[in-house]
């Protein structure tokens, strides 16, 4: 396979906002080393988490300039005298961000099998990821309830859909009509939370509270989670997209014999590599087998980076916004 003459990539400068992004011409990664591959990318999956590196808030911090995103499907290009698992014009999907063309280590990539919808396969890593690893964690168990915050987005609808996968009952919790009919789509029950917020609905629904609370929000959502959790019941932290993150106050939680978890599927892939891998082997085949249907709401060429994560500021999208290094933009 022949690659592209010119290279180019999404990047973050400076401390800012997704308004300073600029997609600039790079420099064409070297011959992958003896255990890497190169990559030419097809579809990339931007995420809200993306928009905290970028103003400086996120857990870990990023040497500036740095790739936009940091999950990708690509085809193989050229490949290590090392790999002999992958070869030229494979599918896979990879580590990489909005970059057309990229070197990564073979063993953190996996194989996109035919007939995958390489826009889709862009979109589900981290999501589903971090939601098979945290409810794995909070020992989710089937016939257990799960309360999924943030139900429409990309890793609250991953979690609802794991959660069913698990065999236990779900309720998404939403803020509006549009995004209630997509959550119930997945077979949840749906709550429409609103000034009165979601406590009391939730113990109409349920015997005692939720036994796994799935929280990527924080703030006054974890604050209220406590109060309509079940007794022994685990609450799963992976993010704070209400922009603050929450302080737990322990005698509601002593109360409730209550545990809570916090999770990064950044901290797995470092930590537990081999882990993250056959996790991500378990969900690749799930997807193929339809098991498992990502949403993807928004598909844009790289050029409108950053009307792309407009749409993530404004809650216009759900499930996932996908950045087409190939297309013209599109709506699903």
């Amino acid at each position: 396979m022949n690659p592209p003459e010119t290279n180019f990539a999404a990047l973050c400068h400076k401390k800012g906002s997704h308004r300073d992004l600029i997609v600039q011409e790079v420099p064409s990664p070297p011959r992958p080393r003896f255990d890497e591959i190169q990559v030419e990318v097809v579809a990339a999956g931007i995420q809200f988490s993306d928009l905290l590196r970028f103003s400086g808030n996120y857990q870990t911090t990023s040497a500036f300039p740095f790739v936009v995103g940091s999950e990708a499907v690509g085809t193989v290009c050229s490949v290590g005298s090392g790999v002999h698992h992958l070869k030229v014009g494979d599918s896979v999907l990879a580590p990489v961000g909005c970059i057309r063309r990229a070197n990564t280590a073979a063993q953190s990539t996996i194989l996109v099998p035919e007939g995958v919808d390489l826009q889709i396969a862009a979109s589900f890593r981290n999501n589903y990821q971090t939601a098979l690893d945290g409810l794995t964690r909070a020992h989710l168990q089937a016939g257990e309830v799960l309360l999924v915050h943030g139900a429409a987005g990309g890793v609250g609808l991953a979690a609802i859909d794991v959660g069913l996968q698990i065999g236990a009952r779900v309720i998404g919790v939403v803020s509006n009509e549009a995004k209630k009919a997509i959550v119930a789509r997945y077979g949840a029950e749906v709550i429409l939370s609103g000034e009165s917020g979601f406590r009391s609905q939730v113990l109409d629904l349920t015997e005692s509270g939720a036994d796994v609370i799935f929280d990527p929000v924080g703030g006054d959502t974890f604050d209220e989670s406590v109060r309509c959790i079940a007794p022994f019941g685990r609450i799963l932290v992976v993010g704070f997209t209400s922009g603050h993150a929450a302080l737990a106050k322990t005698n509601h939680l002593l109360v409730k014999d209550a545990t809570v978890i916090g999770f990064t599927v950044e901290g797995l892939f470092k930590h537990h590599p081999k882990i993250a891998n056959r996790q991500l082997i378990t969900l690749m085949r799930w997807l193929t087998a339809g098991r498992i249907k990502p949403f993807v709401s928004y598909v844009l060429p790289i050029s409108e980076i950053q009307q792309a994560y407009q749409l993530i500021v404004d809650r216009q999208s759900a499930g996932k916004v996908v950045i087409d290094l190939t297309e013209e933009s599109s709506e699903r």
